[in-house]
């Protein structure tokens, strides 16, 4: 009997590698509970994916694309005019609100990556993917040190079980972010009392004058 062609297979079994690691986690993942998961011959799960490794690394893509779409949903963060803290943190709580099997695939897989070399650079695909959207908000340090702070809260979130806190979120993502210059600093103009605009030089202690040459040698 002529094999029946099903095109759409082996996105079934990628789907079903997905559920056995959000029922069984990665000690459950094999290519015959995937074969039984997607109700398809255990051939088909080998011949779509040769290695464990192949299989674990074609899950991982599709969970990395979870946070994709929702930065995608949300313009791509090209407009540089948005408050970035508040976005990334709204990013992160639509991304833990969603499906949270595919976040915690992600990191199941990071830490298998510790003991498989080969899904290493597939686990850092979605801090670099991340990193370059922020290029054009901060420069590559910043931008770097923002993807391991949104990393790190995710990842004790996952830990705790604790719910997200976005204004928490918010405000240690602005603590990495470069202040702007108010637009009296910009203008020129000395900036308004409590202004964010860059504080002048502390003023010399009461009672006291700076001496004549002061700091010359």
């Amino acid at each position: 009997m002529p094999r029946r062609h099903d095109p759409e297979r082996r996105q079934r079994i990628i789907d079903a590698a997905i559920r056995v690691v959000g029922e069984k986690g990665l000690a459950g993942l094999s290519h015959r509970s995937v074969a039984a998961e997607a109700d398809v011959p255990l051939g088909s799960t080998t011949y779509h994916f040769a290695t464990l490794d192949e299989l674990m690394i074609a899950a991982l893509r599709q969970a990395n694309e979870g946070f994709a779409k929702a930065v995608a949903a949300h313009g791509g963060l090209t407009d540089t005019r948005l408050d970035l803290p508040a976005e990334l943190a709204g990013l992160l709580g639509e991304w833990l609100a969603g499906e949270r099997t595919g976040v915690e695939l992600e990191y199941e897989l990071y830490l298998a990556a510790l003991r498989r070399p080969a899904l290493r650079p597939v686990a850092a695909e979605w801090a670099e993917d991340l990193a370059a959207l922020l290029a054009g908000h901060v420069d590559a340090l910043t931008a770097r040190a923002l993807v391991a702070l949104m990393d790190g809260i995710c990842l004790q979130v996952l830990l705790t079980d604790a719910p997200y806190d976005e204004e928490y979120a918010r405000e240690a993502l602005t603590r990495l972010v470069p202040a702007a210059p108010g637009p009296a600093a910009a203008s020129g103009l000395p900036a308004a009392p409590g202004s964010p605009a860059t504080p002048a030089a502390p003023a010399s202690p009461p009672g006291r004058r700076p001496r004549p040459g002061a700091g010359r040698r």
